[in-house]
């Protein structure tokens, strides 16, 4: 039992690295958060489920595949991913704007945005992968743990904040597309490295 406690709170550790630094995909749940607690969430359960699909993948592609091979390529489409959501997300906000994406668009925005986000993929290729093979299932629970209060907690502070705060909710997407379009960047100058 003492061994499963260590494994849980070891992949709970493991699983706040891959969701609190920020990158694109919080830059997509914060911007959701801003509209509802709710269309942040959904985001977010795209989030874990793209990371659920890559942890899948190089687990199973881990033994006969070298993934490293595929780098220059994952670095190219992370940041043509990342730039058309960050430039979406920095178009002008108007009255008539169209309507913002329903939960179904947004859980696949998100999911999409996660399987094509280098930072995910490479994480799930070094960290993820090498500490399958320490914890087990009980490091998975913990890092899935992890990620689900993540996703939970982030739209609702981002939430009470923005309607704390209407310049503040207002100024989040513009921000959060600034991220990515950063990132964007960044991945187009590893991809040339």
């Amino acid at each position: 039992m003492v061994n499963f406690g260590y494994e849980f709170l070891f992949g709970a550790a493991l699983g706040f690295t891959l969701t609190i630094p920020p990158g694109p995909m919080n830059a997509f749940i914060v911007a959701q958060s801003v509209l509802s607690h709710r269309r942040g969430i959904v985001s977010g359960l795209g989030a874990i489920s793209a990371d659920a699909l890559l942890g899948t993948a190089v687990f199973l592609l881990s033994s006969s595949v070298d993934l490293r091979i595929v780098e220059t390529e994952v670095y190219i489409i992370g940041s043509v991913v990342m730039a058309y959501f960050g430039l979406r997300l920095l178009r002008p906000r108007s009255a008539g704007a169209s309507p913002p994406l329903g939960n179904a668009r947004t859980y696949l925005t998100a999911l999409v945005l996660g399987v094509a986000n280098p930072f995910q993929i490479l994480w799930w290729l070094t960290a993820g992968l090498a500490f399958a093979y320490l914890g087990g299932l009980p490091l998975f629970v913990g890092l899935f743990g992890a990620i689900a209060v993540w996703i939970i907690a982030l739209p609702f502070a981002v939430h009470a904040g923005a309607r704390g705060s209407p310049r503040v909710g207002a100024a989040i997407p513009y921000a959060s597309g600034a991220v990515m379009l950063a990132f964007a960047a960044y991945f187009a100058l590893l991809a040339l490295s």
